[in-house]
């Protein structure tokens, strides 16, 4: 594949991180553009429909937005080479492909916007330059960041749930380090569809804002050697001396990648099923049309909802977009056979992650139109 792409993007978006990552290591030829260059809103915006990054511009002219939908036109075409054979396996990646876009969102936003003494500089660099060269350059940056900063609060974090949020981080932090340190990837030898959903928040905001990269350099060293891995085409990995290139065999989930989703089950699995409660309950009262928009601008808020974690009540906003992902997990579980389904089965309830099949929004998330919409 030698034509060279057109990926809008920013070093600093943690969605962009996804679709760079994939091109990156399926050495697909991009050139990188912000959304500042006029053709963003010339060309591309139009076809996009929503002002939001990624956007991928392939050499025929095509838009594609949002990370998810980039990866799938790649992977469709070139017999999913991300994706593991395994049920097992599969279920899993596909699992972690959801809670990295969308289970990270707290310990991201909290990490980039809750420590300005070290982040302020570097965070305010990347906002301004992501902007069209106007003389209300400056001010726009400013109005954009601080719509930002409410974000860590959207997503649950306070000053009376910080501490809980950094626990658990931290928590999540120890056990993804222990798995790193005996394996190249989630899976194994080479990057699956899981790998580039987790390194969306952990490339972006806690790989390389300066707090939290900090914290990941001299906590969990080979966490960061993972980030840097996800960033480079070669699979990198000189300190690995039987890393194989492959997933690893017999469909098996190693023990040490159980232990991060039982840390990860902690949060993901009650906010989850509490965010169901409440979209459901924003459908059945608000019955959108087919076709409107579920996610993004241009949809309706369903609202917020509130779960426990370590004896904290934490209130985050209700997001359609999780099921849109979560989706695809069920309904890959659902063509499984039943001796498949067993052996799944067994993994879920192991990981703390079984009710996730069952978390489901009572109107199925389609996508038309580079949009995703009520079916």
């Amino acid at each position: 594949m030698s034509k060279t792409h057109r990926l809008y993007a920013i070093t600093h978006s943690l969605y962009s991180g996804r679709a760079r990552s994939y091109l990156i290591k399926h050495q697909i030829p991009f050139q990188e553009l912000s959304t500042g260059h006029e053709s963003f809103k010339t060309e591309v915006l139009p076809k996009g429909k929503l002002a939001t990054i990624p956007t991928l511009v392939t050499p025929e002219g095509e838009v594609i937005r949002d990370g998810a939908a980039i990866i799938e036109h790649f992977e469709a075409a070139n017999g999913r080479p991300s994706r593991p054979t395994g049920p097992k396996q599969r279920i899993i990646s596909a699992l972690f492909d959801v809670i990295g876009t969308d289970g990270l969102l707290r310990p991201a936003m909290h990490y980039r916007w809750n420590f300005p003494e070290d982040n302020l500089a570097f965070v305010r660099y990347h906002f301004l330059h992501s902007q069209r060269d106007t003389p209300e350059r400056a001010e726009k940056t400013e109005a954009m960041m601080n719509r930002m900063r409410y974000a860590a609060m959207i997503f649950g974090v306070t000053e009376h749930t910080q501490a809980v949020v950094e626990s658990l981080y931290l928590d999540y932090l120890e056990a993804l380090n222990t798995h790193f340190e005996q394996y190249p990837y989630l899976l194994g030898g080479r990057p699956s569809i899981g790998d580039f959903g987790l390194i969306a928040p952990m490339y972006a905001h806690l790989g390389r804002d300066p707090h939290p990269a900090k914290l990941m350099q001299q906590r969990a060293v080979s966490v960061y050697r993972w980030v840097e891995r996800m960033n480079r085409c070669d699979q990198d990995v000189p300190e690995f001396f039987n890393a194989g290139n492959d997933f690893v065999e017999d469909d098996e989930v190693p023990e040490s990648l159980m232990a991060v989703l039982r840390v990860l089950a902690e949060d993901f699995v009650p906010e989850t099923l509490a965010a169901a409660d409440a979209i459901n309950g924003w459908l059945a009262e608000n019955k959108p049309e087919a076709g409107a928009p579920a996610v993004g601008r241009l949809a309706q808020a369903p609202g917020t909802a509130s779960f426990d974690l370590r004896g904290e009540t934490i209130e985050a906003l209700a997001q359609p977009h999780r099921f849109y992902l979560l989706q695809r997990v069920q309904d890959d579980y659902a063509s499984l056979s039943e001796t498949e389904k067993v052996g799944v089965d067994a993994v879920l309830t192991e990981s703390g992650m079984a009710a996730l099949l069952k978390a489901s929004l009572s109107r199925r998330i389609e996508r038309a139109d580079n949009l995703e919409v009520w079916a």
